[in-house]
């Protein structure tokens, strides 16, 4: 098992992507630990990997409020003795759609201001903590998209914050290296899966996102899993202050 005795908080832990990657990690021995605002669906997830043999628990937390972010990460010291992995994939609460001379600054900014606040608070949180055993991995969920994209005009305020998140990342990395702590984002180009049923136009995107790998398929939430174990794992300790790129050659690097 690659996370046994690991202690993980996923942020968002009750969406698509954070509930694959908590049931991943469980898998690989890790003790999840489900952050969210929506107790129900942190519970189904939490079921899953219990029924499955894991463990998990679950808070509510909001990743924008300060305190009760720390609060959190406190309490999971206090119980289980560290933090290993902080995971931030809440949604980016971003509008698409909209060119940009259309849009308020409100629906611009808000992917912005969402994604930058609750990684800044979740990533602090966690580093805090690691700092003292000299250890830890922070991720998030994301990373630049393809900047030769000519469709890049419907996509709001996401891509800066975006770039903004990889510019957070790159900094991270650089100061939180010398107490051993590793900073990653994961990009993936786009996961179908998440895409809820009955979305107009759903086959549409999912032909497109597609059509823009070289492999002739997007990444699927249980690849997104895979992969974050890697990147949580001692197996990829070497990887800090980089994007991992799983978009099956939509981006190449």
């Amino acid at each position: 098992m690659l996370l046994k005795g690991k202690n993980a908080i996923i942020y968002g832990g009750g969406g698509s992507v954070g509930g694959a990657v908590a049931r991943a990690f469980a898998r690989e021995g890790a003790h999840v630990f489900l952050a969210g605002r929506t107790r129900t669906t942190l519970e189904e997830v939490a079921a899953r990997i219990r029924a499955a043999g894991g463990a998990a628990e679950t808070a509510e937390v909001d990743a924008l409020d300060e305190r009760s972010v720390d609060e959190h990460a406190a309490a999971v010291v206090a119980g289980a003795g560290g933090i290993d992995v902080s995971l931030n994939v809440i949604a980016d609460r971003d509008v698409q759609g909209t060119p940009m001379i259309e849009m308020s600054p409100e629906d611009y900014l808000s992917p912005v201001v969402t994604s930058v606040r609750s990684k800044f608070l979740t990533s602090r949180a966690a580093a805090r903590h690691m700092a003292a055993r000299r250890s830890g991995v922070i991720m998030a969920f994301g990373g630049a998209g393809d900047r030769d994209s000519a469709r890049r005009y419907d996509l709001g305020g996401l891509q800066t914050a975006f770039d903004a998140v990889e510019s957070m990342r790159r900094q991270l990395a650089a100061e939180l290296a010398p107490y051993g702590i590793r900073v990653v984002t994961l990009r993936t180009g786009g996961v179908p899966e998440t895409i809820p049923a009955g979305h107009d136009g759903r086959e549409a995107i999912e032909r497109d996102i597609a059509g823009k790998t070289l492999t002739g398929r997007a990444a699927s939430l249980e690849d997104v899993g895979n992969v974050a174990v890697f990147a949580a794992s001692d197996w990829a300790r070497t990887v800090t202050g980089a994007a991992i790129n799983m978009t099956c050659g939509a981006v190449l690097d």
